[in-house]
């Protein structure tokens, strides 16, 4: 039986008089691949945040870490909740002036890891594992390809050995043939890795491509939880049927 990675229970957020998140619960096991589409606005970055920050309405828990533990008051425990997710957004987040390498090694690096043959081992090892030469360690982000680029940011987002992947529309931006082989390269690192996934994406194929289980959400809201093939035999209501084509 699987251990539980995440735990949200009656989450809300709001924005003035803006609903971004209504009463979210849901769990997601460890080692589970979940994917989350919706409309534009209708809440799944703002969850994603919550599993990071903790939350004023509602309960989140991490693992060990509750929403308690969150507290940005407390950054000894903000530190080991940083540990256990990696974190990837659309425009990969490297930094320019930085080699891919040093891109790679941030996370270890501000987290005290000093030896310079060690990193360079680690980052040889990431890189690696994303399909990328080793060559490739000593270049700048703008020399690489949009792919390239997003399999760094992927490399950095496990340089910390994280638990749990959190993933904001990272293929978003890459053309069709590069999106696909990216697909199939984050499902095998993943069975191979153990992780667990959250990954948002706006592409419904996506969506039922990777997830063990699909969340849909509108208007802050789940709309439907289930496994792709039951979203597509049974969706719940006329947005998700809609949704599903």
């Amino acid at each position: 039986m699987r251990m539980e990675m995440i735990r949200l229970e009656h989450v809300t957020k709001s924005f003035g008089r803006y609903k971004a998140l209504d009463d979210v619960s849901i769990v997601v096991e460890e080692g589970e691949f979940l994917t989350v589409i919706g409309r534009s606005g209708c809440g799944k970055t703002t969850m994603l945040r919550k599993l990071m920050e903790g939350t004023d309405r509602g309960y989140v828990s991490l693992d060990d870490l509750n929403e308690r533990s969150m507290a940005k008051n407390d950054p000894e425990l903000l530190i080991r909740l940083r540990r256990k997710i990696g974190y990837v957004i659309q425009n990969k987040g490297l930094f320019p002036h930085m080699t891919v390498e040093k891109n790679i090694i941030y996370v270890p690096v501000i987290s005290g890891q000093k030896d310079k043959r060690q990193n360079r081992k680690l980052a040889e090892e990431l890189i690696g594992l994303v399909g990328l030469e080793r060559e490739m360690l000593d270049r700048y982000p703008e020399e690489l390809s949009g792919g390239q680029q997003q399999r760094v940011g992927i490399a950095r987002a496990l340089a910390s050995r994280p638990k749990l992947l959190l993933m904001d529309e990272p293929f978003g931006a890459l053309d069709e043939i590069t999106k696909r082989a990216m697909q199939n390269e984050l499902l095998a690192l993943q069975k191979k890795l153990g992780m667990t996934v959250v990954f948002i994406t706006h592409d419904i194929r996506e969506a039922m491509k990777l997830g063990d289980r699909v969340l849909v959400m509108e208007q802050g809201k789940i709309a439907q939880c289930d496994t792709p093939e039951n979203v597509k035999k049974n969706p719940a209501d006329e947005f998700v049927k809609e949704l599903i084509g």
